[in-house]
This record gives structure tokens, sequence and C-alpha cells, in this order.
């Protein structure tokens, strides 16, 4: 329990100790001894939970109950005042009725709510507390450096990197918290935390734009906030718990509708259509910031609660539609961002994309539940975590190094920024590319789908048909051979070229790996949740293997390119050559520049078409499943 307790609390002490030290030295040092340690205590957790049961805790009581509420209130109270004074009325509106939610709750029903245990630890809460423990850590690593070239390209924005990092680590703290809590009045204390956390993390820029995406985040996951509320306020009335492991065992009756309500506030927490204009929005902010909201933190705490709810959809009479429309909504959500993802030439918004699809997958898997597809989520969110925090990461220092983030601008990557372009193509090998993570997640899913809802394999073979579009044709922008443009910063800060390297490794140990992960984290999980378990084909996992040791050998020229100039050499470039590199003398007498650029297909995959198809079908299938439980 001490452990629990640790990640819970250390992470919030060390942000308002960062917000007392000054900048420079001191500060770098309390980070990364900060995140050192919060990393070192989830891997401390790890070996002291696997192979055990699932423990409860008997944390707090009701002093804490009392401190939880006034930290919440005033929370509140503070977003509901700058709402106010940023003539955000209806974020200010959404705030103050949680808040009377709230009030009302402890005066009138707490007192009929029963949890004996408010923490828990079991081989699911010990995944997510490695992935915000050492992948959250190294993105606060990886923003020491970033942060001070952000401040040096943006001189506009006011330097408050102490805040900053305040956030940060609240935010992983809140997180730890979060995946701890059996007490829903917990969870959501945590859960509206990182609500607020990334409504700061988002508006850090304090621009027009920053502003006005940083309160739509926080109004889409008000709305989401205030369906949880109801939940809690339902079984408080209906089933007298608020503990998250008696919901599988409880009468339907008491539990559909609440379960649908908690089921969709995890669909705005994750981006899920009707919903994902707020992480498109989030782009705004400094590239650490999108890293934790996208790939370790934030998203994954809506997707954990889906997986939580899995069992209840599976065995809970009723569950089966509700968690069927919930992987409706999932599997729309999966093709068109897929889809869409097509249309982008700004690199992070594909980021964006990709990651709003591969939530929907995982949303897909947990929604149907079982043990195969609840096996692929967890697994999607793994190989989704590590992969899609590295293309961030990387995208970031590009970003910084040519000035731009268009997928354009990134030809010859490779020659000029040999150990970059690696990481990066380490990252989109990961999303999509055999024998990687993603790919082996996908082809589990799609076993688990052809048993339990076979027409669903179209969304998910649609989906996965266009994601290897969108990959590929931005593999082939880095590994483009041309020379370098100018003013390029081939200078990599050590923070970020040390969480780039180690974020790349963990890729690929991971997929080495994935059968001792699968064995030790998911399957004892997986066999207690649903008395059966799911196990990959030996023979399969040795191809893998096999496959995954021929792409790192092949990858070792990109990460010690030597000496070698990587250039066009002369050849014919449709008119008489010239001393520039690709350039040549065209036959209307003009120097032309030789250029090579990737179909984007708007008329087909654009926003404008598909945006608003995404939002009205998910939209109808949120109303019925409502509807359905009512």
């Amino acid at each position: 329990m001490q452990t629990v307790v640790f990640l819970i609390l250390f992470p919030l002490a060390a942000a308002f100790l960062l917000l007392a030290v000054p900048r420079g030295r001191i500060r770098t040092i309390v980070v990364s001894v900060s995140a050192a340690l919060i990393a070192l205590a989830a891997i401390v957790l790890t070996a002291q939970v696997l192979g055990r049961e699932a423990q409860f805790f008997e944390a707090g009581g009701h002093v804490t109950d009392v401190l939880i509420f006034a930290a919440e209130a005033a929370l509140g109270l503070i977003i509901t005042v700058i709402s106010f004074r940023r003539r955000q009325y209806l974020a200010a509106a959404l705030m103050l009725a949680s808040l009377i939610m709230t009030v009302v709750y402890e005066v009138k029903l707490a007192g009929e709510a029963r949890v004996t245990y408010n923490l828990f630890v079991d081989n699911l809460s010990v995944v997510m507390a490695l992935i915000i423990g050492v992948i959250g850590s190294l993105i606060a690593f990886f923003a020491l450096g970033y942060m001070e070239a952000y401040h040096r390209h943006h001189p506009d924005v006011p330097d408050r990197s102490n805040f900053f990092f305040f956030i940060v680590f609240a935010f992983l703290g809140a997180m730890n918290g979060l995946v701890f809590a059996n007490n829903l009045l917990w969870l959501f204390f945590f859960w509206e935390v990182t609500t607020f956390c990334s409504f700061f993390l988002i508006g850090y820029g304090r621009d027009a734009v920053a502003t006005r995406n940083a309160f739509l985040a926080l109004k889409f996951n008000l709305i989401g906030g205030l369906a949880f509320s109801a939940a809690i306020c339902l079984l408080t009335l209906n089933a007298h718990t608020v503990a998250l492991s008696e919901l599988p065992s409880a009468a339907a009756g008491a539990v559909l509708l609440p379960v649908a309500l908690l089921a969709f506030a995890g669909l705005t927490k994750s981006a899920q259509m009707p919903f994902s204009a707020w992480l498109l929005g989030a782009m705004v902010a400094p590239t650490p910031v999108s890293a934790l909201l996208h790939s370790s933190t934030m998203v994954k705490a809506g997707v954990y609660l889906v997986i939580r709810l899995s069992p209840v959809f599976t065995f809970v009479d009723g569950g089966k539609t509700v968690g069927l429309f919930v992987a409706l909504v999932g599997a729309v959500t999966f093709l068109l961002a897929s889809c869409m993802a097509v249309s982008q030439g700004d690199a992070k918004r594909v980021l964006a994309y990709s990651t709003i699809a591969n939530l929907g997958l995982i949303i897909l898997c947990a929604g149907l539940g079982g043990p195969k597809l609840t096996w692929a989520a967890i697994m999607l969110v793994i190989f989704h975590a590590i992969a899609k925090s590295l293309l961030f990461l990387a995208v970031g220092t590009v970003e910084h190094a040519a000035g731009s983030r268009q997928i354009e601008s990134m030809d010859g990557l490779v020659g000029y920024l040999p150990r970059v372009a690696a990481a990066m193509i380490v990252g989109i090998a990961g999303m999509f590319l055999a024998p990687f993570g993603m790919l082996i997640s996908k082809w589990a899913t799609l076993e688990g789908l052809v048993d339990a809802n076979p027409i669903l394999t179209i969304f998910v073979a649609f989906g996965s048909a266009v994601t290897l579009m969108f990959w590929v044709k931005w593999l082939g922008k880095i590994l483009i051979i041309k020379s370098a443009p100018e003013n390029i910063e081939t200078h990599v800060p050590g923070t970020q070229s040390v969480t780039l390297g180690v974020l790349s490794l963990m890729t690929a140990l991971v997929c080495v790996l994935f059968p001792l992960v699968s064995k030790y984290f998911l399957e004892p999980f997986i066999l207690a949740t649903y008395s059966s378990g799911y196990w990959q084909n030996a023979q399969n996992i040795a191809i893998l293997l096999i496959m995954m040791a021929v792409v790192l050998i092949l990858s070792l020229p990109l990460v010690f390119p030597g000496q070698k100039e990587r250039s066009f050499r002369p050849q014919y470039l449709g008119g008489a050559n010239l001393a520039a590199k690709e350039k040549f003398h065209g036959a209307m007498g003009q120097d032309i520049q030789v250029t090579l650029k990737s179909m984007y297909l708007q008329n087909i995959f654009g926003e404008s078409r598909l945006f608003p198809l995404g939002v009205v079908s998910s939209l109808i299938l949120i109303i019925i499943m409502l509807g359905v439980v009512v």
C-alpha cells in the first residue's frame, strides 16, 4: 500500500516544489530525480504485485473524504471564476452544475454509499502505473530541454515553465490516483483533476487559439464529468455502493444506466466521436503536452474506465446491449478518424487522428469484452502509449530543428537528422508494421471479432487499410535521400536525445518481450476476470520474433550512419542537369526544382466530408444506448 500512496502523493509534492525552485540547474535536478523516483516506484510496485491476486486497501477515512471534497470544490470554483472572466459562460455553467451535484451528493446521499476499500491494485492497475510512471516521467524529462527551446522559438509566449512542470507532475499524481481508485468518488475526483490539468496545459500559450481550444477541451470533459456524477448518484440510490469492483456482480436494474453513463464519460475523455474535436484542438499546446495527453495519461483514462466496465457488459443482464453500442461508437471513430488522417499534412494532426482512431479500436474491443478482445484492448493500450509518445516527441524535435512540422518539410530527414529520423521510423513502424505490437493487437482484435461480432471486422479491416496508407506515405518522405534544407538546427538537447533513444528501445523491447508481457501481466488479469484466458500461438510468436530481429538489423545503418554523404547522384531529371542538386534546365528554358509531394485526397477523406458524418452517427448511437437503459 505504501508504494501506491507514494505514486499518488509524491508527484503532487514534486509539483509544489517545482513551483518554488528557480529555473536552470536546480529545476533540472528536481525534475530528473522526481521523474526517476516515480518510474522506479512504478517498477517496484510491479515486482510487489505480479503473481498475486488483486489487493484491496482500506485507505483514508472521513478526514480524507473531507479533504477530497474541499479540493474538488476549490478547483471547481477556480475554473468557474476563470470561465466567467474569459466570458466562457457555458464552461462556467457546466462547472457550476458539477459543483452543485457534488455538494448535493455530500449533503443528501453520501451516507447511503457503501465502499469498504477505497484503493486497489491488480495487473491492469500495474500496466497503467508503468505507462504513467515510465512514459509520463520520460515526457517530463524530455520537456526540460524542449521548453527552453520552445520559449526561444516563441518569444511572445510568457515563460511560465515552472507552472508548466507543476501541472505536469500534478497530472501524473492524479492519473495514478485514478487507476488505483476503487471508490468511484475518489476516481471521479482524480478524473476531474486530469480535466483541469489538461485545461491549463492546452492553454499554456494564452493566445486566442490556445484559450479557445483549452475551453473546448474543458467543456467536453465537463459534460463527461456530469455524466460521471449522475452515475455515482444513481449507483448510491439504486445499488447503495460506489465500489468499482462490485459493479459486475450487482443487479442489472441497479447498474445498467449508471454504467452507460460511466461509459459515456469514458467516450468523452478518450475523445471519441462526437467529442474528438477537443483532442485535435490540444495540438496548439507544446509538444510534451500532446505526448502526455495523447499517449500516456489523459486519453488513456477514458479507455481504462471502459476496460474496467467490460466485465459488466459481459456478465450483467442487458450489459451486452450497452457494450455493443459503446463498441459501435469505437468502430465508427476508428474507421473515420483513420480516413481523415490521410488528408492531413500537419504531422501532429496526423498523430492526433491516429490517436483518436486507435482509442476507438480499444473502445471497440472493451465494449464487446471477452478474453480475446480484452487481451487485445490492453495490448493496444501498451503499444500505443509507447510508440505514440515517441512519435509526438520526435515531431516536436523536428519542428524545432526545421521550423516546421509539415510532413512535406520532412523530405530527407534521414540525411540531416539521422538519429531523430531513426526514432521516428521506429515509432511509425511500431504503429503499423509487422512484427510490431499494434499489428499483433489488431490481429487478436480480428480473431475476437470473428467470434463476437463478425460484421464489425469490416470497420477494422477498412480502417487498418487506410492506416497503412498514411503511415507509408509519411515513412516515404523521411527516407527520401536529398540535400538538407537551409537553416537546420542539427543540435538536439541531451534530454531530448536520451528520451527518444529510450522510447525507441522500449518500442522494440516490448515487441520482443510481448509474450512475457502477455504471460505475466495480461493473462492472470483476464483469467481472474473471465475464468478463461487467451494465449498466442507459440509458432506465430517465433515467427514474429525472427521478423523483429531482421527489422532491428536493417535499422542499424540509420542509427550509425557513418560519414557517407546522403544525396542525389547525377541522373536524368527531365532536362539538362545543373550543378545545383535536385534542379534541372527544362525544355521551356527554365531552371526547375525537383519536388516530390504526397497525395492527401481531400475530396475523399477531407474533414469537411467525414467529420460531420462521424459526429451525427456516433451521437445517434449514444442516444440509442442511453435510451435503451433508461
